[in-house]
This record gives structure tokens, C-alpha cells and sequence, in this order.
């Protein structure tokens, strides 16, 4: 049942990932063309390499809020920036059309049968999967990670074999970094979503058990790791269609 579950939830995610072209999300991490400077002028004199800027959304539609390159010097951020950092990913519009979806999957395999069938039974499903979203961004990105000093960024490979990137991706539920740049147990991606799952006893009335509970924390942390896995491989898919889009066709005439 939970493999079922498991495997409902990651159908829901990549059909909502693709949900808006890849041409409607920000340009901001493509630099602007260098203009020649006028005659008689000397060159400006280049700052130093630029940074490339991580998209904000993976698909026009995914929060990419957390991301940065794992080559770049590392830099803590303070708790004010990760309750930042949580708090877009929490309010940011796609997750209502994300918890609409789930919402539905519920409805239609009739989780939690005191909800309701219906509008009404919707509208709880819809709360109940937007609280899920809401309570745990908010646990694991931001409240448990300034409390417990670590670091709540998905720090990008971006090089290395596709079976070595994934590997990493999906590693990155066990490992995270401290603010002084070390490698820990992510406490707070467990902690975070655990304390997300024990809050949602109070909206799930049928599903208080020991094992649902630790369904629903698998769950959880399946769906980070898929996230994971998506803002690994995002550029990637961004370059190879723009690269498409960008190759002229040729006349054979």
C-alpha cells in the first residue's frame, strides 16, 4: 500500500512539474550580451568571473529558493535567511495548485474517510495537504535548521557521472551541512519533517497510528529526495532546450 502511495504521489509531482513552458520562468541566470564599447573608448575592465544565479523556479512552477553550487565558497546564511527561505517556499503560489492536486488523489482513493466525500470533503483534504506543505517547509528549512545550526541549501553538483548525481541528490536526506561548512546527519530534514508529521495527528483523525505515522514520514522524505533529484538536474534540462530552441533548421531548398 505505501509503495502505491509512494509511487501516486512522485506521478503527481512530475505532472505538475511541466506545467508551464520552459520559456515562461526568469532569465536570471543567463548573463546579458556583452555590447562592443564606441571608438576611441578602452574596455571596461571586468569585475571578475559572475556567479551564475540559480533559477528560481524548475519548470516555471517548482519553489527553487535553497539552491546553490556546491563549487562555490561556502558561505553561512543566518536565521534570518532560512526562515526566508521557508517561508517563500511555504507561500509561494504553486504550492495551492500542489496541494489541490494531492487533495484530489486523496479524494479519490478516499483517504481518511471522515472527511467526507464531496466540496466539504475536499476542502479538508485541501487544508489538511497544504498544512502538510506549510508545517513542514517551515520545520525543516527553517525553525529546526537555525536552532540546530546546519544548513538547509541544496548545494548542486552540477558535474560528474548521472548515476554518481543522483546518488548525491537522493544522499542528501542523510547529509547536510553545519553553519561552519561540516557534513552532518540531517537532523533536520528528520527532525523537521517528524515534528511536521506528529502536528498533522491533529487534522488526520483516521491515520494516528504508528505505522501511518511513519508512512507518512517516508513519504515526506521521498518527496525531498525526488525534490533533490529535480534541482540537481534542472540546468541541465534548461540548456538542452534552449539549446534546442536556439538551432536554426536548415533549408534543404
Amino acid at each position: 500500500m505505501f509503495r502505491v502511495r509512494l509511487q501516486r504521489v512522485v506521478f503527481v509531482l512530475c505532472v505538475l512539474a511541466p506545467a508551464v513552458p520552459c520559456g515562461a520562468q526568469d532569465q536570471t541566470g543567463t548573463p546579458p550580451p556583452a555590447t562592443a564599447p564606441p571608438p576611441g573608448t578602452s574596455p571596461a575592465v571586468s569585475p571578475g568571473p559572475v556567479t551564475q544565479v540559480e533559477d528560481k523556479r524548475i519548470f516555471g512552477v517548482i519553489p527553487n529558493n535553497r539552491t546553490t553550487e556546491a563549487g562555490i565558497p561556502f558561505e553561512p546564511i543566518s536565521a534570518k535567511r532560512k526562515m526566508t527561505i521557508a517561508f517563500k517556499d511555504s507561500f509561494d503560489w504553486p504550492v495551492y495548485p500542489t496541494a489541490g492536486a494531492f487533495a484530489l488523489l486523496y479524494q479519490l482513493e478516499d483517504q481518511n474517510p471522515s472527511f467526507g466525500q464531496g466540496t466539504a470533503g475536499y476542502a479538508k483534504r485541501f487544508g489538511a495537504a497544504y498544512g502538510d506543505q506549510m508545517i513542514g517547509n517551515m520545520m525543516t528549512e527553517g525553525i529546526v535548521p537555525s536552532i540546530l545550526h546546519q544548513d538547509p541549501r541544496y548545494f548542486r553538483l552540477g558535474e560528474g557521472t548521472k548515476k554518481h548525481r543522483i546518488a548525491y541528490a537522493l544522499s542528501r536526506i542523510l547529509v547536510t551541512r553545519t553553519d561552519s561548512g561540516h557534513n552532518r546527519f540531517n537532523f533536520s530534514e528528520f527532525g523537521g519533517n517528524a515534528i511536521a508529521v506528529a502536528l498533522s495527528n491533529a487534522w488526520y483523525p483516521d491515520t494516528r497510528t504508528a505505522s501511518d505515522n511513519g508512512e507518512k514520514l517516508a513519504i515526506q522524505l521521498a518527496t525531498d529526495a525526488f525534490s533533490n533529484v529535480l534541482k540537481e538536474f534542472w540546468p541541465d534540462v534548461k540548456k538542452h532546450f534552449q539549446k534546442k530552441k536556439k538551432d536554426p533548421l536548415t533549408d534543404p531548398h
